[in-house]
């Protein structure tokens, strides 16, 4: 597994984190979810730069070590993101925040469990979302 890879699943697992801290700190239901603007806007700014950051994952890694992981979708997700976001469902992205992102954290988690010792992890991002 290339350095790279593993750094960028560092940085994506940052990211996942950040949106369990969002949900956290602005509460656990789709009616506070849709009611604010800050926590939607959280939220989605984390998604997308997990699509952003995936596209650079080598095609190696995404067919190999990752190839469980919908990464057409997560980009995909992006896309809209960046080119539509104003259309966006709330309803999507709130199912998407409780049931694919911690899956996606807990795959982040063991692919950073068996490589941890081969590589230095990257700064961490400043989170938007206070710690």
């Amino acid at each position: 597994m290339k350095q790279t890879d593993v750094q960028r699943i560092m940085r994506i697992k940052n990211y996942c984190e950040a949106i369990a801290r969002a949900i956290e700190r602005f509460g656990d239901s789709i009616e506070a979810f849709d009611a604010d603007d800050d926590y939607y806007n959280a939220v989605s700014m984390c998604m997308y730069q997990i699509g952003e950051i995936s596209s650079g994952l080598t095609e190696d890694f995404k067919v190999g070590d990752a190839k469980p992981v919908e990464w057409h979708k997560i980009r995909g997700m992006r896309n809209v993101f960046a080119h539509h976001y104003h259309t966006m469902n709330k309803q999507i992205i709130w199912k998407t925040a409780k049931e694919d992102i911690p899956t996606l954290l807990g795959f982040c988690n063991s692919i950073i469990a068996v490589n941890k010792n081969a590589f230095t992890p990257p700064p961490r991002p400043k989170d938007f979302v206070n710690e």
